[in-house]
């Protein structure tokens, strides 16, 4: 005789978690013929209708590249959905998150404050980075500029901006990023 187990899928609070079921899940394959890889990202048939393809990622960005939204449409036509859609469109950014600036989120605010002394896009490399504050450097330096205080106070500024950026630059090479 077959002895009887406890499951943790009784009462309320449930016990497992949603989804760990024992049934199988079925999962839809890409629409590309031959293609026997998950479907999971739905491209539209044709522009303002429901019907959709389901293709894998690989075959997703395939059919995106060569995807034109106002194909068959006139240019003053598609002008004229293109001006509908951008009135149709009512959200901005938020201004809470205008604080983090410029960038990728992998350079610190000081990172992107040191980049912006040195005259640098928040993208710039450590290569990029190295020519600007080299220049910087020989244009302020007190050698070249004599007393100016000026000049002096922009060497000490360029001088800290290096330091940064180069400390977070050998701390993320030695973190392996």
């Amino acid at each position: 005789m077959v002895r009887s187990r406890r499951t943790d899928d009784w009462g309320f609070p449930r016990w497992r978690p949603y989804g760990s079921g024992t049934a199988a899940t079925e999962v839809r394959t890409c629409d590309r013929h031959g293609c026997t890889n998950a479907g999971d990202r739905p491209a539209p048939k044709a522009p303002n209708r429901p019907e959709r393809w389901y293709f894998c990622e690989r075959h997703a960005a395939e059919y995106n590249a060569n995807w034109d939204y106002f194909a068959g449409l006139t240019p003053e036509e598609a002008a004229a959905r293109a001006a509908s859609e951008q009135a149709e469109t009512t959200y901005r950014k938020a201004s809470h998150w205008e604080w983090g600036g410029p960038g990728d989120g992998t350079r610190s605010r000081a990172e992107l404050d040191a980049l912006a002394v040195l005259g640098c896009d928040p993208d710039a490399d450590m290569i990029v980075v190295k020519a600007a504050w080299r220049a910087a450097a020989k244009e302020s330096h007190p050698d070249v500029a004599g007393g100016d205080k000026t000049k002096a106070d922009r060497f000490r500024a360029v001088q800290a901006a290096w330091q940064v950026l180069s400390d977070a630059d050998l701390a993320r090479t030695a973190a392996g990023k």
